[in-house]
């Protein structure tokens, strides 16, 4: 079951709230003796998770689904980036990260109970009842299963966002009157936590074939002092965009990312690679963004506006850095 992406949190009866995790989403199957892990994508994960498969293989229930979030603890949230590294190819090398950083599993939802009867066709509001029968039963052993809080209260929901904001990805709201509609987005609505930071525009690319600027490189100065390259924002607007590369080439001069760099002609591109233009650190822009983790932006960003009045050297990373909300104390009071 997937999500449509909205500005807004629906209200009404018919909805249910739940955090929305930084994680791996993920279905787990149990078959016997046999434990499936597998992506939204549909491919296998088990053998990046190995604690987790042994941790669900030891669970009395013999025949089970449930719908959840893979996550691997760091301070007061999860660490995507550790999660990244579990996706290698050599498996001592994975034993050693499942060892050192565990994983977790936040359950949101269940598909089969504990006989193996499905529940795709129950509403959500009474797989949620078993779901919470079924984490009482078989979660209160192991640390490492955990059931994500819902509710039904707009402000409660509000509330995740105002005591964890910053290390929470944002709000899934699911109508409680729907069966699990997979491969569907009509039941299902995700609201992310956005959030917005002054950069300094260190350098730009063109646009692929074209003579005007294609996307603007963004820094942030480092605690050292140096200029490190932290991502991109390209939804600039069309209109104005020749003046825009007329001024951008005016202040073209080296080195442009003092600290860490753009990085250089990827083995991928087979020398059509699109080199970047340096520039002196004099321009600023607010973006918003999702997430901000390994000393970059995740994601492409949004240009919100410039900011003339703003100076460069006020554009820190302390303005990304995650306050230590502990996600724990959320996911225990579930």
């Amino acid at each position: 079951m997937e999500a449509r992406s909205a500005d807004e949190i629906p209200s009404g009866d018919m909805w249910q709230y739940e955090p929305k995790w930084d994680g791996f989403r993920c279905l787990v199957f149990r078959d016997g003796d046999r434990v499936e892990l597998q992506s939204k994508a549909g491919q296998p994960l088990a053998r990046y998770f190995p604690e987790m498969v042994a941790i669900f293989s030891a669970l009395t229930p013999k025949h089970f689904v449930l719908d959840g979030e893979l996550a691997i603890p760091s301070g007061g949230g999860f660490s995507f980036d550790q999660l990244l590294q579990r996706v290698h190819p050599a498996a001592s090398r994975v034993r050693k990260l499942s060892e050192e950083t565990p994983a977790v599993f936040i359950a949101f939802d269940l598909l089969a109970d504990a006989n193996g009867k499905s529940l795709v066709e129950c509403p959500l509001e009474a797989r949620r009842t078993k779901l919470k029968s079924f984490a009482d039963d078989h979660f209160r052993q192991n640390k490492s299963l955990l059931l994500s809080p819902a509710t039904t209260h707009l402000e409660e929901a509000k509330s995740w966002l105002d005591r964890v904001g910053e290390t929470l990805d944002g709000i899934i709201a699911k109508r409680r009157d729907l069966p699990y509609l997979a491969d569907q987005r009509d039941g299902m609505v995700k609201i992310k936590n956005y959030r917005s930071a002054d950069c300094v525009v260190g350098g730009f690319r063109y646009g692929t074939g074209a003579k005007t600027v294609g996307s603007l490189l963004l820094g942030l100065y480092n605690a050292e002092g140096t200029l490190d390259h932290v991502g991109y924002t390209s939804n600039i607007p069309r209109v104005g965009r020749a003046v825009l590369t007329e001024k951008l080439e005016t202040l073209i001069e080296p080195p442009g990312f003092t600290g860490n760099a753009p990085g250089g002609p990827s083995r991928w591109s087979k020398g059509k690679e699109n080199p970047w233009k340096p520039l002196r650190p004099e321009l600023v822009v607010e973006v918003s963004y999702d997430h901000f983790s390994g000393g970059r932006f995740r994601h492409g960003t949004n240009l919100l506006r410039w900011r003339p009045d703003k100076a460069p050297r006020q554009c820190t990373c302390t303005q990304v850095e995650q306050k230590g909300a502990n996600l724990r104390k959320l996911l225990e009071a579930a």
